[in-house]
């Protein structure tokens, strides 16, 4: 052992104190489940540690490489890239990339490995190493010397002077035996010896987790791992003075001369943005003007105003400046095709701060209707491209990623990634599995995690168990799961973020497989995209675009003005009005319990106000003690008051109550002098409190330019924390005006066109917080009848049937409804169909050709009753069609369907197969068949709630619709209950929770015992206890949808 030197030789150790060391073989946890440790983690220890570099070398992927150049960057550090690979041959090989050539060979070898095996896994041959990596370094870490040494030469001839055999000291008995083996084979080999350290965690406390993660690797607990598991803590960043004396100095010295060699840093990759959306003659910046100043004048056809042309002028320079014309070209293009196409599309987010994106028609946000703030999207001091998200139908995106996969082609556009990473409940089941612990005992903890940061709690349940030292047990398995939470688990594909480049993507970022097929995904999230400045082009999916498109159609049918969204009457006060009363089921974004509980409260009239609703209903203003005093002087409580008039003009629109993101730029530019790009980094700074935050690095700028411009000390430190306790959670203007559109467009259908609302709305199903069920009934409260599924009239989607303008709209249900029926089998029978209606159950399964299944779905549904009377009998007569027919028979023939007297279900027989197969029932509700029977008899409706008065003891009973617990909530717990009537708002407290918690999280029918409380219009029931009635429903399917 080098650390043993005799006495004649102690000089050579005094050296090691005057030298570095560049570790060159770490993994992170993105090499998932081997390594412990985040790449931060590494890249601060080895700051810590005095390393001259580090080098991030996950095995066959380069998904960490970002978040450690990130944080290198920021400490100053030189960070070197490079990957693993277990080749097909036997050896263990590290690759390092010197240069942004080898880099990019890097990558594609990555992608090539990836993409010819299946998801998470890879495949790496020596002929690629030979044949792609032309100026990558090379470490052979041998294992297998006897059986490696023949591939080994064969790599040191070709690779010459890029190759190095590693060596690893991890103080294990036969090191020095070791070394001097590979001494004699890089002898031979003439090729250099390197020292290596074969990191997977950044310190030796992570041994636990690594034991952990490794018997999680290999599906085994960690006393069954055996020899896999590590047999000491020595693979981490070790202490120079413990880590150079285990090898000879020419070994250390040979990681710094591999470490100046490398040049390569992730900024060389920025802007390789795709050239093709330039047509020939023109430039990217003269197209672009071109577009812009089209796109205006169809915006304002009597002349662009002034003000708005300075904007425009100003938003094309800095986006010339900083060189992003390709960025919104490239936008443009996209959002061009779905318009071709007739699929309605709308930006949103920070990007309907420009009024560039509202000439592009990429936004729908005018500028005459919001403040905006162009900083909030670009600005000088970010350094990095804007993000413009833009949501599509959610049934016609498809369309859209398949246009761009087209026009770019897969070797140039992927998906980003999404990191999927350990959770409380994955962490819990993981962990304890690894630990050994009882499968049943792991799931109960999975499933109830109200003993989470209660150790006292946790030590009960392993006692409970009978687990020795339980209370050490508890603490170990305690401190696994919280290390292991936010772990990167594996990769997924993003929900639509597409990265687009000039040349082949895989020289930018390593692509891989999706599970989806056709799908490729890149190694990098959108953390890693933005920190590198690439181009990413969000292609989401909105439910609600759907739902509107599908009930423009509907309203054309009978008033054909009305053809696009920008055909809607504006301001329509008979629209506010409906909102004003919380009628709002349906509408998007402002249909959940608290937004249906502030509408009463805030009582919107115009379209701002439908920005400020959106907006105040989230955890930034609540957190921060605004939503009080909003509505306090809205309704003229409370003064309304400014200290100066620069300070109003940016919280007037808000009644001196700060609400947006960008009011807290604004603030931090007109009150302390910050420039629009350093008031944004403020907000980027807030948005991160918490988590490696610099916001308090800007609290001395902000109060001395304050105090600078007059404001007291005592104004400044009260800003300033109200900027740091809003800000990380404050909404957009601008994202809140683009959801303001589409809500004001859905609600003026609700209260103008009912009818065909609710059909665009159940037809572009699943969606939004209510179910079918629950839709039919608000449209049944809102004069809009509805007919069952009919094998003879029903078609896929369901229908808003033409009637008389004088009569109430009426919804035949569609087959989509129908659990069980295939959409191949709908679309046959509805083909079928065209030639004739269906007179029996024969002809329908000898013409429709049907299946069994296709036929027993139907039938359980009650949809074949016009053919053979009720369910009973058409039950009977599916059964009795046998499988071959006479080749003669007489169609009209229903003789084996009647000869037998069947009786029919009873009402709540009927009532429960309709849940069962459709998820709703026209007949009667559920409560109102138990409402005769105890305890039902002495609950109160929906409909006797509203007029009780307030702080009045009641109980009420309900189909449990909708759970939900806000993160803002305190713990609270807010329940729908749906009766024959309406929809019951349920409020439980903590304790509450915790007394009848098996009720709470599992109850299909909940009976509720607590107080009434009515204000402003809204009536909640404050729960005291909760009774779980579910048996009294017996096989009834109804589910609620919960909310987290």
């Amino acid at each position: 052992m080098w650390g043993l030197l005799p006495k004649s030789l102690y000089c050579i150790k005094i050296q090691y104190f005057d030298m570095s060391y560049a570790e060159l073989h770490c993994l992170s946890n993105y090499s998932f489940l081997r390594g412990a440790s985040h790449p931060s983690e590494l890249v601060e220890q080895a700051v810590h540690l005095g390393y001259s570099a580090l080098a991030i070398t996950d095995e066959c992927s380069l998904a960490g490489v970002v978040k450690a150049h990130v944080v290198a960057k920021e400490l100053d550090f030189k960070l070197i890239i490079g990957s693993e690979f277990n080749v097909s041959e036997g050896l263990k090989l590290v690759a390092i990339a010197p240069s942004r050539a080898a880099y990019g060979e890097l990558s594609n070898l990555i992608s090539r490995s990836r993409r010819r095996s299946e998801k998470g896994q890879y495949l790496t041959h020596l002929r690629d190493i030979y044949f792609h990596l032309k100026r990558c370094f090379i470490i052979w870490l041998p294992t297998h010397i006897d059986r490696e040494k023949h591939h080994a030469d064969i790599l040191s001839r070709r690779f010459a002077d890029r190759f190095w055999i590693g060596v690893t000291q991890l103080l294990h008995h036969d090191d020095t035996t070791r070394l001097t083996e590979l001494q004699q084979i890089a002898s031979e080999l003439k090729a250099p010896l390197i020292a290596c350290g074969s990191v997977e965690m950044h310190s030796a406390s992570r041994k636990m987790l690594h034991d952990v993660v490794t018997a999680i690797r290999h599906n085994s607990s960690v006393q069954e791992l055996g020899k896999r598991r590590s047999s000491n803590s020595q693979q981490h960043l070790r202490r120079l003075d413990k880590l150079l004396p285990l090898y000879p100095p020419e070994l250390i010295g040979e990681t710094l001369r591999l470490a100046q060699q490398c040049h390569f840093s992730l900024d060389e990759l920025r802007y390789e943005y795709p050239e093709e959306v330039v047509p020939n003659g023109h430039s990217a910046n003269s197209y672009l003007r071109e577009c812009v100043s089209e796109g205006a004048n169809k915006r304002w056809p009597n002349g662009v105003p002034s003000d708005i042309h300075k904007r425009i002028e100003y938003e094309l320079e800095l986006i010339t400046e900083l060189n992003y014309e390709y960025y919104f070209l490239t936008v443009y293009d996209v959002v061009n095709f779905a318009r071709r196409r007739g699929i309605l599309c709308q930006g949103r987010g920070s990007a309907a701060n420009s009024v560039v994106c509202y000439c592009l028609h990429i936004t729908e946000v005018s500028p005459e209707h919001v403040s905006l703030l162009f900083e909030r999207f670009i600005s000088r001091e970010r350094d990095e491209p804007p993000d413009i998200d833009v949501d599509f139908e959610h049934e016609r995106r498809e369309e859209v990623i398949q246009y761009i996969y087209e026009k770019y082609t897969r070797r140039r556009a992927a998906l980003a990634a999404t990191v999927i990473t350990y959770r409380s409940r994955s962490a819990v089941r993981d962990v304890g599995k690894a630990l050994g612990m009882d499968a049943v005992f792991v799931e109960d903890l999975a499933k109830s995690l109200a003993w989470w940061n209660r150790e006292r709690e946790l030590t009960a349940k392993f006692k409970e168990q009978g687990i020795q030292a339980s209370s050490q047990q508890a603490d170990l398995f305690l401190k696994m799961t919280q290390q292991i939470l936010g772990f990167p688990r594996h990769l997924s594909q993003h929900v639509g973020g597409f990265v687009i480049s000039r040349g082949p993507i895989s020289n930018l970022v390593p692509i891989e497989n999706a599970s989806m097929p056709n799908r490729t995904v890149i190694q990098w999230d959108k953390e890693d995209i933005e920190a590198l400045g690439l181009l990413k082009v969000d292609v989401l999916a909105l439910g609600m675009l759907s739902a509107i498109r599908k009930t423009l159609a509907l309203i054309q049918r009978n008033t054909p003005a009305i053809r696009s969204i920008q055909d809607i009457p504006k301001d329509d006060q008979a629209t506010f009005r409906m909102l004003q009363t919380g009628d709002s089921l349906g509408v998007f974004q402002i249909e959940s319990r608290a937004q249906m509980s502030m509408l009463p409260r805030l009582k919107p009239s115009c379209f701002y106000d439908l920005v400020i609703e959106i907006a105040i209903v989230r955890p930034g203003p609540i957190q921060g003690d605004m939503v009080h005093p909003y509505l306090r002087r809205r309704a003229g409580l409370e003064p309304i008051t400014y200290p100066d008039p620069a300070i109003q003009s940016v919280l007037e629109s808000t009644l001196g109550v700060p609400i947006f993101q960008e009011q807290v730029i604004r603030l931090a530019m007109v009150a302390a002098g910050f420039s629009g790009g350093e008031a944004d980094s403020l907000r980027r700074a807030i948005t991160n409190w918490g988590k490696n935050s610099k916001l308090l690095t800007f609290e001395n700028k902000l109060k001395t330019g304050m105090l600078n411009r007059g404001y007291s000390a005592e104004f400044a430190d009260q800003l300033f924390n109200q900027i740091k306790g809003f800000g990380g959670y404050g909404f957009p203007e601008s994202h809140s005006a683009s959801f303001a559109l589409l809500a004001y467009v859905s609600a003026w259908f609700k209260r103008h066109h009912p009818g065909a609302f609710y059909v665009g709305l159940l037809n572009s199903q699943p969606m939004g917080f209510y179910t079918p069920s629950q839709l039919i009934q608000d449209a049944e409260r809102h004069g809009i009848s509805a007919l069952p599924v009919d094998i003879n009239a029903s078609d896929w989607d369901h229908q808003l049937l033409s009637t008389p303008p004088s009569q109430q709209n009426t919804i035949r249900l569609g087959l989509r409804l129908v659990k069980g029926l295939s959409k191949r089998g709908a679309e046959q029978l509805i083909d079928t169909r065209r030639t004739g209606l269906f007179q029996s159950v024969k002809d329908l399964k000898r013409r429709a050709k049907l299946d069994k299944d296709d036929l027993e779905a139907l039938s359980a549904a009650d949809a074949l009753s016009s053919l053979s009377g009720h369910r009973h009998k058409t039950h009977w007569a599916v059964m009795a069609v046998k499988e071959a027919q006479p080749l003669l028979i007489d169609e009209h023939s229903s003789a084996d369907e009647g000869t037998f007297a069947i009786a029919p279900p009873s009402m709540t027989e009927n009532v429960l197969f309709d849940y069962q197969s459709t998820g709703l029932t026209l007949r009667t509700h559920p409560l109102a068949l138990l409402r005769q029977q105890s305890p039902f008899d002495q609950c109160r409706k929906q409909s006797e709630l509203i007029t009780m008065g307030n702080r009045r003891f009641v109980r009420t009973a309900g189909l449990v619709t909708c759970r939900q617990r806000p993160g803002t909530a305190s713990g609270v717990v807010f329940l729908t209950l749906e009766d024959e009537t309406g929809n019951i708002n349920v409020v439980v407290w903590p304790g509450v929770q915790e007394q009848f918690r098996a009720a709470l999280m599992t109850a299909q029918l909940l009976l509720i015992k607590g107080t009434v409380e009515s204000r402003d219009g809204v009536t909640h029931v404050i729960a005291s206890a909760l009774y779980d009635h579910s048996h009294a429903l017996s096989r009834l399917a109804v589910k609620s949808r919960d909310f987290h």
